[in-house]
């Protein structure tokens, strides 16, 4: 049997770091705004007569092999995968091999859809009756284990669902609230949101920790700062049920000015500088995606400059990055 998942990763629009245990239940709910993107993660298991398990990272050029389900160790670069193979315990060997189609660093949660893609997948092999929001949770806690450090789940949501969510955080569980827009509005916001990427960021478990310790500790002005990101956040999910395009540029300035603050290194000179070339060339606002420090970096556009402003990123040095929104979540396809 083979066994074919892809999904999209995401671009984060207001409220991120407000799904990280605890910190939503301080602020007695969060709620982040997302979309998804066509930034896809690929995986392939294919089962084997023998018992090895062999890993493929194919856009890392790794591969890594063991003997059997048990021999398998978390370690190093893989160890997210291993992980989740050891977790969905296939009964017979397989090979698994992964491709992410983003560059590393992006801040579009790209392991996050790489996770959804394989559990999905292993789900259908190993015929469990495992709901998405399950796969989720189980996700966000492997995930933890892995990389040591608080995570936040907002990442999971798109690559499983697709389209555009409003994510609610609260004390008895999260609800996702999927936004129905238009084609056209979809369209004309597609038209006018550039996509680039500044270069690898190193700092997303990092930024988190730091973030969620200034929060609880009361350090500077931290909680302020949270405060206004839920607000921005709430009034973001009006302006695109609204369908409100002013409204929509005049928020993700105000997700960016309140978000920066938040931690030292969400952004730095290279940052301001990408953002002054994009503004100087027609750009309304921009916004670092995820948590900060390079990455990815969403600019909102006036009617008639996306090709001046993608000029302009190019010339100082950012790479522009082809997508569009995607609808669907997680697809399998099983030979």
């Amino acid at each position: 049997m083979i066994i074919y998942a892809d999904a999209g990763t995401r671009i984060d629009l207001a409220g991120g770091t407000l799904d990280i245990f605890p910190l939503y239940l301080f602020e007695d709910y969060g709620i982040t705004v997302n979309a998804a993107v066509d930034l896809n993660s690929h995986v392939r298991v294919a089962t084997r007569k023998d018992r090895k398990i062999v890993l493929i990272a194919e856009d890392l050029n790794l591969v890594e092999e063991a003997r059997s389900l048990e021999a398998l160790q978390p370690a190093g670069v893989m160890d997210l995968v291993a992980r989740i193979i050891r977790f969905y315990a296939p009964r017979q060997g397989i090979e698994v091999t992964t491709r992410n189609n983003v560059p590393k660093g992006s801040g579009l949660g790209a392991s996050s859809s790489l996770l959804i893609s394989l559990s999905t997948a292993l789900v259908r092999l190993t015929r469990k009756n495992i709901e998405p929001e399950k796969i989720i949770e189980y996700g966000a806690n492997i995930e933890a284990q892995s990389i040591r450090i608080p995570t936040g789940k907002q990442d999971y949501y798109p690559p499983m669902y697709g389209g555009f969510n409003a994510l609610w955080f609260r004390t008895e569980g999260i609800q996702r609230e999927r936004l129905k827009l238009s084609r056209n509005f979809r369209d004309e916001l597609h038209q006018r949101l550039i996509l680039s990427f500044t270069g690898e960021s190193r700092f997303s478990g990092t930024s988190n920790w730091n973030m969620t310790k200034q929060y609880i500790d009361n350090s500077g002005n931290t909680v302020e700062k949270m405060k206004r990101i839920k607000e921005t956040a709430i009034q973001m999910r009006e302006a695109l049920i609204q369908e409100n395009l002013e409204d929509f540029g005049k928020l993700l300035d105000r997700e960016w000015a309140n978000r920066k603050q938040l931690a030292e290194g969400v952004s730095n000179p290279r940052i301001d500088a990408v953002m002054a070339a994009a503004r100087g060339a027609g750009a309304v606002s921009s916004k670092i995606c995820g948590a900060g420090g390079g990455g990815c970096m969403i600019s909102f556009v006036r009617p008639g400059k996306r090709e001046a402003v993608t000029r302009a990123l190019a010339g100082a040095g950012a790479t522009v990055l082809d997508y569009h929104f995607r609808e669907p979540g997680v697809r399998l396809r099983v030979e």
